[in-house]
Order: structure tokens, then C-alpha cells, then sequence
């Protein structure tokens, strides 16, 4: 009993960390593309501003990789606990210093320029939550219930996404414009101090995983995770690395294509309130696929979710891309609650579980966190790049925008089909995937040992 009360409070404390800070962080992402053009770069040219302001969203990713290094050792030698309660606090100061910048019209391009260093603080800290999250529940889930447990995790982020999107829409329907260019925006930053009390608030009860605290009682938590990570997982953190590339499917859904519905130099001209319903929707759906896609991966496996995922989300995205493109509403909708809210949580939901599977104990948070945050890292420029090769005016941007995405979700596809299955895997000594048996000896043993079955 006393197993199953701790998984679940790990399990509890991983969504509602994860929700509060990608709150933070996708915060960021909606006013970059709805405002931040206007406020925080120069007048004279539309579209450059457009381009400059999305590339402010893409630099949170540059410093992704840096934070994983330095976080994910920070898990695997202090504890897990441990970096999720300062990754919390980074976000949360470095979000409330967005909400108090002045603009462009107040300092001219230093406004800008502080934007940026924020953005890479935010990047920096978000680099160990989902790591750091999911391993913290995996390591407390039951053998063969870990992809259910796990999923909470993604699930948490997606909840994060919905009050994202959700906290702007009161804002935009009810507040003139004007009030909302020049001091409205600044509230759902401010409120991430009360994002910051309560994630404080309901980490500091959790416990540290059973895992870690016996490396820590027989003095075998490593000194150099990320030496090990390398030495010994090398293979498996390329193929988790070009996974991550999925992260194309949320820039499509969230950045990008609200830039391409609600700018104006793009001629669409979507509503910001109408089209602020369109990621919710699909987030709101995703909350509730989420756990049952988890389930589904503990029976089936991980990779045949993970490449449906990936390989029908980007077909999707050609959709909901030309929805955009012929301002067609409900269709739009419709492709978001497809491509976003269902097909893409086949990979969404299941990584949480998939990622952390192919690594030990001693080194988990750091492979996991290294490989994840470069693949993002990749993704960085991509809603700049995307504006770039199909800038305002141009024609046929929901195609050019649409396969380059496909191309990229087919590489995450083959990633998965490369990776071992592990849903019904343990790790040996070097971290290599093997058999465990299902026996109740062995069950009780992955039990005491957060389910890392030495091959006997």
C-alpha cells in the first residue's frame, strides 16, 4: 500500500509540477506570436518583426542542451526532487521578469535584448522537468504500469499548454486592444508567482525515488553521470535525440501557425480570440487521450504508438495547415483536435515512459535530459525558418510549411522503429536492454529496485 500511495503522489506531484511550469514556458510561446512583434521589435518592417519575434521563441530551445547537462547531473547526483524544485524556481522568477520589461518604445533594442536573456533562463531551467518528471514517476510506477504512470507526465504539460492558451482568451475578448497591447499581455506573466508558490508547495511532500535513495545507502550514485550516459548509452541517446524532433508538431500547432492565422502580413485574419480556442480544444483532448495512449503502450508496447504518432501528425499537419490557409474555422478546429489533440499523443504520451526505459538508474536523468534537449534544440529556429521559406505573400505556405514537417516527423518514425521495445525490458549493469522475467520473485525484486531487474 505504502508503494502504490507514493506512486501515486509522485505520479500527482510530476502533472501538477509539469503543468505549472510549461504554463510558464508556453505562456511565453502565445505572446511571441500574438504580441511581442508589436511591442518588442521595431514598426518599419512586419514581417521581419514577425521573424525576429519567433526567433526569441526558439532561443528558450538553444539553451536547452546547456541546462540538460548541468540539470540532468543535478538529478542524478542530488536527487530528483531536488532539480525539479529549482527548475520551478528558474521558471518561475525568470516569467514574472517578462511581465515587468519595458518595450521597445521605452528602451529602444535593449528591450529586445533582455527579452532574449530571459527566454534563455526560461530554456535553461525547463531542460530537466520532463526528465527529471518522468524519471521521479518511473522510478515509483509498478512494473508493467509504467507507460500508464508515466504518461501523467505529458498529460501535466499538455493541462500547462490549455491554461496557457486559456489565460489570454479572457484578455483578448474583453480588453480593448490598445489595453491589451500596453499592459494587458503582462498578466499571465505576474501570475506565475502564484504559479511558483503552489508548484513549491506540492513538490516539497514528495519523497525521493526508492531508486535513487538506495544508490545513495550503498554509495553508488555516480560521480560522473554524464560520463557514463556517453560511455555506455551512446546509441540509444542518438535515436532518442532524433525523436525529439516530434517537438515540429507543437511549433505547427501552437507558434507557427498562430503567427500564420492572426498576423496581418500574412492576410489570414483569424480573430486572436477565435483563434485562441483552437490549440485549448486540441490540448483539452489531449488531457484526456493521454493516460489511455499510456495504458495502451504498457500492452502493445512503445514503438508502434510512438511511429503512428509521428507518422500520422505530420500527414495532419498538411491539413490543419491548409484549414488555416483558406480561413476555414471549423475545419482548422478539426485538424488541431486530429492532428494535436489524438494522433500525435501516440508519441506525446508515451516517451515519458520509452525515454527514461533505455537508460540505468545512475545516469537516467542526464541521458534522458542531453538527448531530449538537443533534439529540441534542433527544433529551435524552426518557427523562423518556417516564416522564412514561406514568408508573408509567398504562395502555397501551408505546403512548403506542411512537408517540410512530414519530412521531419518520418525521421523521428524510423528513430523509433531503430530504438529496442521496452515495455517489457529491464537494464543490465551497462544500461543495455534485456528480458526481465515476469515471475512475482522478479516482480517483487524490480519492485526494491525501481524495477531494474539484474538478469540473474
Amino acid at each position: 500500500m505504502a508503494h502504490s500511495s507514493q506512486a501515486k503522489k509522485a505520479t500527482a506531484s510530476g502533472w501538477i509540477g509539469s503543468a505549472l511550469e510549461y504554463y510558464d514556458f508556453f505562456i511565453y510561446a502565445q505572446a511571441a506570436a500574438l504580441i511581442f512583434p508589436q511591442i518588442f521589435f521595431p514598426s518599419t518592417d512586419p514581417k521581419m518583426a514577425i521573424i525576429a519575434s519567433l526567433a526569441t521563441y526558439g532561443v528558450g530551445y538553444l539553451a536547452r542542451p546547456v541546462g540538460a547537462f548541468v540539470l540532468g547531473h543535478w538529478g542524478d547526483t542530488r536527487g530528483r526532487k531536488n532539480v525539479l524544485l529549482l527548475c520551478m524556481f528558474l521558471m518561475g522568477l525568470s516569467t514574472m521578469a517578462v511581465g515587468l520589461l519595458p518595450t521597445y518604445h521605452d528602451i529602444g533594442f535593449l528591450a529586445p535584448a533582455l527579452l532574449v536573456v530571459l527566454r534563455l533562463v526560461q530554456g535553461f531551467a525547463v531542460a530537466g522537468e520532463i526528465s527529471g518528471a518522468s524519471s521521479m514517476i518511473m522510478e515509483h510506477a509498478p512494473f508493467g504500469r509504467r507507460g500508464y504512470y508515466a504518461s501523467y507526465t505529458l498529460q501535466g504539460v499538455q493541462a500547462g499548454q490549455v491554461m496557457a492558451a486559456a489565460v489570454f482568451l479572457p484578455l483578448a475578448y474583453f480588453m480593448p486592444s490598445e489595453a491589451f497591447n500596453e499592459w494587458g499581455w503582462r498578466i499571465p506573466f505576474l501570475m506565475s508567482a502564484v504559479v511558483l508558490i503552489a508548484g513549491f508547495i506540492i513538490r516539497r511532500e514528495v519523497h525521493e525515488t526508492p531508486a535513487f535513495v538506495q544508490e545513495e545507502r550503498q554509495a553508488k550514485v555516480a560521480k560522473s553521470p554524464i560520463g557514463e550516459a556517453f560511455r555506455h548509452s551512446w546509441k540509444h541517446m542518438v535515436l532518442v535525440m532524433f525523436m525529439a524532433l516530434m517537438n515540429v508538431i507543437p511549433v505547427v500547432a501552437t507558434i507557427f501557425g498562430a503567427a500564420y492565422a492572426v498576423q496581418p502580413a500574412y492576410g489570414i485574419g483569424f480573430d486572436k480570440s477565435v483563434y485562441l480556442w483552437i490549440p485549448v480544444v486540441g490540448n483539452v483532448v489531449a488531457v484526456l487521450v493521454i493516460p489511455f495512449v499510456g495504458n495502451l503502450s504498457d500492452r502493445i508496447g512503445r514503438r508502434p504508438t510512438m511511429i503512428a504518432g509521428c507518422l500520422g501528425s505530420g500527414l495532419l499537419a498538411f491539413v490543419y495547415l491548409y484549414a488555416i490557409s483558406i480561413q476555414n474555422v471549423p475545419l482548422a478546429f478539426a485538424g488541431s483536435i486530429l492532428m494535436w489533440g489524438l494522433v500525435y499523443q501516440g508519441y506525446n504520451a508515451v516517451f515519458p515512459s520509452f525515454y527514461p526505459e533505455l537508460f540505468q538508474t545512475r545516469y537516467r536523468v542526464s541521458a534522458m535530459a542531453i538527448a531530449q534537449n538537443i533534439g529540441t534544440m534542433l527544433t529551435a529556429m524552426l518557427p523562423a525558418l518556417f516564416a522564412a521559406v514561406a514568408p508573408p505573400g509567398s504562395t502555397h505556405i501551408w505546403l512548403v510549411v506542411g512537408a517540410l514537417a512530414f519530412v521531419i516527423t518520418c525521421v523521428c518514425a524510423l528513430a523509433a522503429y531503430l530504438a529496442p521495445e521496452t515495455y517489457r525490458l529491464a537494464m543490465d549493469d551497462l544500461g543495455n536492454p534485456h528480458a526481465a522475467p515476469l515471475e512475482k520473485e522478479a516482480y517483487e525484486a524490480s519492485r526494491r529496485t525501481s524495477f531494474e531487474v539484474v538478469r540473474s
